[in-house]
């Protein structure tokens, strides 16, 4: 008997780590970067992130400073707005 509840316990346990939509994840929503090559060199702000979501459609916006680590993970909502060493945006890329 042990032998049995053994493995479904582990199998348990192990569902419970896997992994969850994150709760701001809208189904649906997806980022289009095009329409951002009017922000191409503005510098970080309420307002700029605020326009970017506007024009993309994207959920959550991630700014990447130079040389930053980051996830890799990719989120269809998400907007990635990458900094020069001036802190103005370079590009802007969906993921």
């Amino acid at each position: 008997m042990i032998r049995l509840a053994l493995p479904a316990a582990a199998l348990a346990l192990l569902g419970a780590c896997a992994p969850k939509t994150p709760p701001e994840l809208i189904p649906g929503v997806e980022c289009n970067a095009s329409k951002l090559d009017g922000l191409t060199g503005k510098m970080r702000s309420p307002e700029v992130e605020a326009e970017a979501k506007r024009l993309s459609g994207a959920n959550v916006v991630r700014w990447l400073e130079p040389n930053a680590i980051v996830t890799m993970e990719f989120r269809a909502d998400r907007l990635n707005l990458h900094l020069g060493t001036d802190g103005k945006i370079g590009s802007a890329r969906c993921g």
